[in-house]
């Protein structure tokens, strides 16, 4: 809606166009945050502000954390309860499972280093989300884009794409402990189901780690069966790491999910940065002709004036 002063200055303008520009005082507010003079009030700044966030970079942000920490976490502590069990039921010497027992301690050093990275990764997306976005550009006002930003923007798409290949990988083999211990269990299912029937003996039905290859064939005992299995499946250690591997492949398979939006959103971010660069040598090549015309029409405004 138009008001009253701003008409004032409209008809003043028509009136004296070629008069000497004047300087006006802003009018008051006369209702909400908005002024007569369209200056935006709190209210419209929040809003703007608030549209300046990349929520699609945000959310896989927020998946990325969660499916990371998620893996690491409890892949951390179902591996040290793995450990446990298999010292206390399947490889009583100590050097049968040395070996297993520094790779699951590697890989938990490992999964530190995974944290962090990812932690940085992702900050580093998300933070590089909110300058390549529009609603950024129209806060900030123009921003030239470099061959070197264009350059960070695909380097960034082709290092998520290689990390969610890789993290495919992880996602495979987390289910393979799940798979394992999803053996154990159903044989422990098995073994009550037959402590009703006394036809079928339970100690005729054993599990044996060796066949995994975690450890070794002269391993002493390297199998459990029947009621000595059954009890292991009662034992806090193979309750907790169960599920804490199911929780940690979940983690696995959020992290490829995310990042997967991030190959999606970076490479949408790395198209509008091409355009916007060819939009800009678009922008310079058109100022270029319009300053090489204004200079030919005053140079025969002056030689029309120094003829007359």
């Amino acid at each position: 809606v138009i008001t009253r002063p701003e008409m004032e200055i409209g008809r003043y303008h028509w009136m004296y166009r070629s008069s000497r520009p004047h300087r006006y005082h802003h009018v008051p507010a006369l209702r909400g945050n908005i002024s007569p003079l369209g200056i935006q009030g709190c209210f419209e700044c929040c809003i703007k502000c608030l549209g300046g966030v990349p929520y699609a970079s945000l959310v896989a942000t927020i998946l990325c954390f969660s499916g990371v920490a998620l893996f690491c976490g409890c892949g951390h502590v179902a591996l040290t309860g793995t450990v446990s069990i298999l010292e206390q039921h399947f490889s009583t010497t100590t050097s049968d499972h040395a070996l297993l027992s520094e790779v699951i301690q590697l890989m938990q050093y490992v999964i530190y280093g995974i944290a962090s990275f990812f932690f940085l990764y992702g900050i580093i997306l998300l933070a590089e989300g909110f300058y390549t976005t529009s609603a950024v550009k129209e806060l900030h006002g123009e921003f030239k884009t470099t061959a070197c930003g264009r350059c960070i923007s695909g380097m960034f798409v082709f290092l998520t794409y290689v990390l969610g290949v890789a993290w495919l990988g992880v996602f495979g083999f987390s289910a393979v402990p799940v798979f394992m211990f999803y053996n154990i269990w159903s044989t422990c299912e098995v073994i009550k189901s037959l402590q009703t029937n006394v036809t079928v003996p339970g100690d005729q039905i054993c599990v044996d780690i060796r066949q995994y290859g975690i450890i070794p064939w002269n391993a002493v005992p390297g199998k459990a069966c029947g009621p000595t299995l059954e009890n292991i499946c009662n034992t806090n250690e193979f309750y907790m790491s169960y599920h804490l591997f199911i929780v940690a492949c979940a983690g696995a398979g959020a992290t490829v999910i995310a990042l997967i939006h991030f190959l999606m959103i970076l490479s949408s971010n790395w198209a509008y940065l091409k355009d916007a660069s060819k939009m800009q040598a678009y922008q310079d090549i058109k100022a270029k002709e319009e300053q090489e015309l204004q200079d030919i029409q005053s140079r025969s405004k002056e030689q029309l004036n120094s003829y007359t």
